[in-house]
């Protein structure tokens, strides 16, 4: 279903339908937020839905992510550098997995590190409808969304401002890079509005996801004794489990992304052309039809990678190879650094509400290597 963009094409191909026929510019709608905007101008279609992907983003969080494997490791040494030494327990959502995506996309995208606190409020703000929205397509209360709009007003602001900045004098990241590339597919070079929108994607979608996909693959070395051992003697590892462990706990368990165009028939159930598909990330993953004792963690997994924890087919995640990257940076710094650690007494085990799957808080007692 994912790959096939004609049998079920994306809910915002109607959006952006819609803007096009009205005969108006995206911009004069004060409830688009700039990403959207920037799809109608820069990707409305399937063939320049991929040339953004390969021109844009590939060279910086796709296949290009390795060019930052060095400052992703500083990162992730400089955070555990705050607390390695401290007595006591650590907060591994608070003190480690949120920091490290927020620091790697500020240094991805130009940002200065003293700006991430506020990089932190854009982000909440952009997921505002995923946490709180009702409903299969998330739809948030006229406060709600006014809320939402008057945060991220300062987001478009201040991503305008560093544009120009990096436009008069341009460093190595991806902003600068935006500033000045050719875009090859329309033949011209990118408009502030367009970078801006390139900038919300990124935020949205490289902040919580890594952030939740690190906590769950926490847990789920605590509860599988040995298990990090096994990581820590062969560091070859590491990969295989965390693809398996996105497969198990994917940070985004759902999104309602697709339309049917004609009638169809799932599992014997008609559903009729137009309806709203919410797509179930999570429950594709421990499809018995398709994994083999589909909730067991297993490090010798056949294509270890086939799953939908960054969907996939035109559509998939553009930002995966990132993604990988710090997680795998990740879990080699902290079994360089760590013997092992447990659950510190106090964990309430709650959850992000809505359609990510994430720990908001979990405490660890550290065993230091």
């Amino acid at each position: 279903m994912v790959k096939d963009w004609t049998r079920f094409p994306p809910t915002l191909d109607l959006l952006v339908a819609h803007i096009q026929q009205s005969g108006r510019l995206p911009r004069e709608m004060p409830d688009l937020d700039a990403m959207v905007q920037s799809i109608v101008s820069l990707r409305p279609t399937q063939e320049l839905w991929r040339a953004h992907r390969q021109e844009l983003t590939d060279p910086w969080v796709g296949p290009g992510a390795a060019r930052h494997r060095d400052m992703i490791t500083r990162h992730v040494d400089l955070i555990i550098d705050t607390w390695i030494d401290r007595p006591g327990p650590v907060d591994f959502v608070a003190e480690f997995a949120r920091p490290l995506p927020q620091r790697t996309m500020a240094s991805v995208l130009g940002f200065p590190v003293e700006d991430i606190p506020q990089l932190e409020v854009w982000g909440n703000a952009q997921v505002m409808s995923y946490v709180h929205g009702c409903g299969h397509n998330n739809v948030l209360t006229p406060d709600q969304t006014a809320e939402k709009f008057r945060l991220l007003a300062g987001m478009s602001d201040y991503v305008r401002d560093q544009v120009r900045a990096k436009r008069a004098n341009p460093q190595d990241d991806m902003i600068s890079f935006l500033t000045q590339v050719e875009y090859r597919a329309l033949g011209r070079r990118l408009t502030e509005d367009e970078i801006d929108g390139v900038v919300y994607a990124m935020v949205i979608g490289g902040l919580e996801t890594t952030q939740y996909a690190l906590a769950e693959q926490a847990r789920l070395l605590v509860e599988h004794p040995g298990l990090y051992a096994q990581l820590r003697d062969n560091r070859e590892l590491i990969r295989p489990f965390i693809e398996e462990a996105m497969r198990l706990r994917s940070p985004t368990q759902g999104l309602s992304t697709r339309i049917t165009s004609q009638d169809e028939v799932f599992q014997g159930v008609a559903v009729p052309a137009g309806s709203t598909l919410h797509l179930r990330y999570g429950a594709a993953n421990v499809d018995a039809d398709e994994f083999e004792a589909p909730h067991e963690l297993r490090l010798y997994r056949k294509a270890v990678t086939r799953h939908l924890a960054f969907s996939a087919g035109p559509r998939v995640c553009p930002g995966a190879g990132l993604s990988r990257l710090e997680q795998t940076i990740a879990w080699n710094r902290l079994a360089d650094r760590l013997a092992d650690f447990a659950y510190a007494p106090g964990n309430t085990f709650l959850h992000q509400p809505g359609i990510m799957l994430g720990t908001l808080e979990l405490h660890l007692d550290l065993t230091r290597a």
